[in-house]
């Protein structure tokens, strides 16, 4: 049976979350690996922070290189997109189109599993690339694209774990439910890890930060369970990327 707890916390868990999250290659052992799924998502904030560090490296290079203010914010985001596999805008694509184009649960989750992408889908997609290349512009202008890509890399990375915990599943298969539901302490422990990496990182404005995106969580948490009667990986995904959005724009915000 998935998700043992034997051993609270393991290095191991950190490959799992990576090789869940991301598309960097890691020597992960695939049995423990599904035995741990759920109990791994304490490492999430930390798989945040290793993929966060190699955006900002990268942009950093291209930047020293003289590419201009607004090219290095779109390579940030196709670092991003090339590191992750573009699964957390996949789902909120998915999400987008299921939740407003589907008139009853059912329909909702047809539409969320499709392959194909609606119109809901692109606009969510397209307005998401727009506020985050528009924030992550004016956030390197003021000297602040590490603090604000690790910052915004690791805690968005929280909120997936509580929705995990807190809702059911909203389909018999699927992602969410292979990965399964962590218990408090793992889930816990994220939201220590990805609060105290962002403080140290962003200083009193985790205040702001921490506010608005528990904000944001709060209103995912309605918005599935009132439409799906639960979670999907989808949502979880696009609650990553709502939740990344909110911490550049509050910074973006404090920098202007």
């Amino acid at each position: 049976m998935p998700n043992s707890v034997k051993g609270r916390y393991e290095l191991h868990d950190v490959y799992t979350a990576l090789a869940l999250l991301s598309r960097i290659p890691l020597p992960i052992d695939h049995d423990r690996a599904g035995e741990r799924s759920s109990q791994a998502v304490w490492a999430y904030p930390i798989a945040g922070l290793i993929i966060g560090i190699i955006v900002s490296v990268i942009a950093s290079i291209w930047s020293w290189f003289g590419l201009p203010v607004g090219l290095v914010a779109a390579v940030v985001l196709t670092a991003q997109i090339i590191l992750t596999g573009a699964m957390h805008e996949d789902g909120l694509a998915d999400s987008a189109d299921g939740l407003w184009g589907g008139w009853n649960r059912e329909k909702r989750l047809e539409i969320m599993k499709d392959s194909h992408i609606g119109t809901y889908g692109v606009l969510a997609l397209g307005l998401s690339l727009i506020v985050r290349w528009v924030a992550l512009t004016t956030l390197i202008e003021a000297g602040w694209m590490w603090c604000a890509v690790i910052a915004a890399a690791v805690l968005s990375r929280v909120p997936m774990t509580i929705l995990m915990n807190k809702l059911q599943f909203a389909r018999a298969g699927g992602l969410a439910r292979s990965v399964g539901h962590p218990d408090r302490q793992a889930v816990a422990t994220a939201i220590v890890i990805g609060l105290a990496v962002t403080t140290l990182i962003t200083g009193w404005m985790i205040i702001p930060i921490f506010i608005f995106v528990g904000l944001a969580t709060i209103k995912a948490m309605w918005i599935a369970q009132t439409k799906i009667g639960g979670q999907t990986g989808d949502i979880l995904g696009a609650t990553q990327q709502l939740a990344e959005i909110t911490i550049l724009g509050v910074l973006a915000s404090i920098a202007v």
